[in-house]
């Protein structure tokens, strides 16, 4: 067909993107792998369903895993001049739910967000005189959250934790967390997917309300799924088929936190009139590269990029003398013209960052660590989100905009600015941007107070240090991929069960890259199993 006869919106679709988007009505499944445009189709199905007159755009809700994701998906949506599409994470629908119904249904305002959950927790822990510093109220957190994603209960047979709990004194950790949120009425995000769900289903005239209102819905990297979530998901659906899900099992990576790929795997099962489409072809990697990730997992991925340079892969005596050098290659490729932004340093887990930061640091070039939570625990940060959420009780009818910027002002900030912290103020102004220039004082506190869930910090032009889980859906032009070595990639405390996601997991990181991939390993401790004879 001639692309000059096609609606304008799909013109810049491939066929297989084109087939999508022009499958409007559901229940629709698309396998999606890496830099396959699934973000450009999802926006382009939803903005030519509204332009056809197939979708009221006030009647589509679309779904994502991570905040990020859901910011960019807005972005392009309103790039294609659709504005009145709701898009959110689960946790923030949900939540969004709650605070709008809630009161309908009981005649009170509906529990707050915790501010911090772990600020909570370690209350607890000193409540009931437990001595666990933060890394082990992580843990109590990560174990507690798998528990309610999957709507199991804890047991003997399937407890396990980093934490010098025992099940008993994990369960009495529980019950006094639950106690304490009810007793100041808040809620953490897990409560609101769940309160959501339950009061859904047990108030009809309510869940008529909300189906009223979305008769379409769209759930991005659907492979992540939870039980907690599906269940929501279904309660907003009931018998209807009107469900387009995109993701891809060869990204699946958040076992640890209950999500399941079984309910992207079993779609037709479960809608037997399903359309299914796959997209494959990777406009993000050279062919080489391409070429390496189906080695790993695959060979389904099409490259679309001209060549550019084999993936590397180097060998070190030790962790210190790896991060020495890719520091070098760092300096050397910003000093040959590279910008610190489109450069990424990725490992498996988060103590391999310390060693890497401080060469980099020292070598002054700029970096940002990623998913590490410090842009929040900045001091003017945290003023700013205090002083923002008491916005939520204050009697003012000034626009959103008008009362953020007042408090920004009295913080410090000015029109005109610069430096770290005026940047970091000025950020809040930047995700009102975001949201339209006037969401109302809710919608923009709630969408603050999940950018912290998520860690969906500001961007800046420096080299990213990351865990390889919280780079999903991220690219850059040059990835190192450190420490792939034995009993750090996989851990030492993983099993012969967990190696398949681990396999996955080096897949999400060698997919990350655009041109050029370096991945290393250290003498000391031997090769990956996961390089097997790829390299």
């Amino acid at each position: 067909m001639d692309d000059s006869t096609l609606h304008p919106l799909l013109q810049s679709l491939d066929e297989d993107q084109r087939a999508v988007a022009q499958q409007l009505r559901g229940p629709v499944c698309v396998i999606a792998g890496p830099g396959s445009g699934k973000t450009r189709v999802i926006s382009h199905r939803i903005a030519y369903g509204v332009s056809t007159g197939v979708y009221d755009p006030a009647k589509v809700l679309a779904v994502t895993y991570t905040n990020k994701a859901a910011a960019e998906l807005r972005t392009r949506m309103r790039q294609l001049g659709v504005l009145a599409v709701s898009v959110r994470t689960f946790h923030a629908a949900a939540l969004s739910q709650l605070q709008f119904f809630w009161p309908q249904l009981t005649g009170a305002q509906a529990p707050r967000l915790a501010p911090s959950k772990l600020g909570l927790l370690r209350e607890v822990s000193e409540q009931l005189k437990l001595k666990l510093d933060t890394e082990q109220l992580l843990a109590v957190q990560s174990k507690a959250e798998f528990y309610r994603y999957t709507l199991s209960e804890p047991n003997e047979s399937n407890f396990q934790i980093d934490a010098k709990l025992s099940l008993e004194q994990f369960l009495n950790f529980l019950d006094s967390y639950q106690a304490m949120k009810r007793e100041r009425k808040l809620v953490d995000w897990e409560d609101a997917v769940a309160l959501a769900t339950g009061m859904f289903r047990s108030e009809p005239q309510l869940l008529e309300q909300f189906r009223q209102q979305y008769r379409f819905f769209t759930v991005d990297e659907y492979q992540d799924i939870s039980p907690l979530q599906q269940a929501l998901l279904e309660t907003w659906l009931d018998d209807r088929e009107e469900l387009c899900v995109v993701g891809d099992p060869r990204q699946t990576i958040y076992s640890f936190a209950g999500a399941n790929p079984e309910f992207l795997l079993g779609f037709s099962e479960r809608f037997p009139a399903a359309n299914v489409f796959e997209l494959n072809r990777n406009y993000r990697s050279s062919i080489e590269i391409v070429d390496y990730a189906n080695r790993i997992l695959g060979p389904d991925q099409v490259a679309q990029r001209p060549l550019s340079s084999r993936p590397k892969f180097v060998e070190y005596s030790n962790s210190l003398s790896e991060s020495q050098a890719i520091a070098a290659r760092i300096s050397n490729l910003i000093r040959d013209g590279g910008e610190p932004g489109e450069m990424a340093v990725l490992v498996r887990s988060n103590h391999q960052i310390d060693t890497l930061e401080t060469e980099l640091v020292e070598k002054g070039i700029a970096i940002q660590v990623r998913g590490a939570g410090r842009f929040f625990a900045k001091p003017e940060v945290v003023q700013a989100m205090q002083a923002l959420r008491a916005l939520l009780v204050s009697d003012s009818n000034k626009p959103t905009f008008a009362s953020v910027s007042d408090v920004l002002r009295s913080l410090g900030w000015k029109q005109q600015g610069s430096g770290e912290t005026w940047e970091n103020l000025n950020w809040f102004l930047t995700v009102l941007d975001e949201l339209g220039g006037n969401p109302s004082i809710q919608d923009y506190i709630r969408e603050l107070q999940e950018r912290e869930r998520s860690g969906h910090e500001p961007a800046k032009n420096a080299v990213t240090l990351a865990t390889i889980h919280s780079t999903k859906g991220l690219e850059w032009r040059y990835v190192f991929v450190a420490g792939v070595s034995d009993s750090v990639f996989p851990p030492s405390r993983s099993g012969e069960a967990q190696l398949p996601e681990e396999r996955r997991l080096f897949f999400v990181a060698v997919t990350r890259a655009q041109e050029l991939l370096e991945v290393s390993f250290t003498a000391d401790r031997g090769r990956s199993v996961l390089l097997g004879n790829h390299s």
